[in-house]
C-alpha cells in the first residue's frame, strides 16, 4: 500500500511540475495568429499546445473579450484530445494544486484571460493524435450560453520544469518543484 501511494504521489508531482514553470516554448517557435469567429465576442491570441505523442498536454494563449458583456468558457475539446478540462493552479492548505476550474473561465467585458504554464490552461486529458512541433490542433470552446467557437493551436516543444503529464489518482493533486 505504501509503495502504491508513493507512486501516485511521484506521478502527481511530475504532472504538476509542468504547470509550475513560466518558461516560454522553445526559441524559434512562432506564435499562431489570432483567431476569431465573425460575430463572436472572443478573440484567441498567441495560442499554442505543448507537443506530446500521447497522454496529457495543455493549450495556452490569451482569450480576449471584445464585447460589452462578460463571456464564460465552460468546455473545450480538440482534434488531438477529445477529453479536455479547464484547469487552474491554486494554493490549497499551503500547497500548489492543479484542478478543474469550477464554473469555467469568465472573461470580463473588454477584458482578457491568460492561459499559461503555472496558471489557468486547457488540459488535454488523453492525447489520441500526436502533437508534433509545427502541427496545428483545432480546439473548440463552448460558452455558458451554448454557443461555441473553433481556433487552431500550434504545436510547440516546451520543456519548462521537464514536465511529464501523467494521469493522477485524484482530481486535485499537489504540485512539486
Amino acid at each position: 500500500m505504501r509503495l502504491g501511494l508513493g507512486s501516485v504521489l511521484v506521478a502527481a508531482v511530475l504532472l504538476l511540475a509542468a504547470c509550475g514553470d513560466d518558461a516560454e516554448p522553445s526559441a524559434g517557435a512562432t506564435p499562431s495568429a489570432s483567431s476569431t469567429v465573425a460575430g463572436q465576442a472572443l478573440v484567441v491570441k498567441d495560442v499554442w499546445v505543448k507537443t506530446a505523442q500521447s497522454g496529457m498536454s495543455a493549450v495556452f494563449g490569451t482569450l480576449m473579450n471584445t464585447s460589452g458583456a462578460e463571456v464564460t468558457v465552460v468546455k473545450a475539446t480538440s482534434t488531438a484530445s477529445p477529453m479536455m478540462e479547464l484547469h487552474e493552479v491554486a494554493t490549497v492548505d499551503g500547497e500548489m494544486v492543479m484542478r478543474p476550474k469550477d464554473g469555467g473561465f469568465t472573461i470580463p467585458a473588454g477584458g482578457m484571460h491568460e492561459l499559461k504554464p503555472g496558471g489557468d490552461h486547457l488540459m488535454m486529458m488523453d492525447v489520441t493524435t500526436p502533437v508534433a512541433a509545427g502541427t496545428e490542433v483545432t480546439v473548440t470552446l463552448t460558452f455558458a450560453d451554448g454557443k461555441s467557437m473553433q481556433f487552431t493551436a500550434l504545436g510547440k516543444d516546451f520543456a519548462g520544469g521537464n514536465e511529464s503529464y501523467q494521469p493522477s489518482a485524484s482530481p486535485s493533486t499537489s504540485m512539486g518543484g
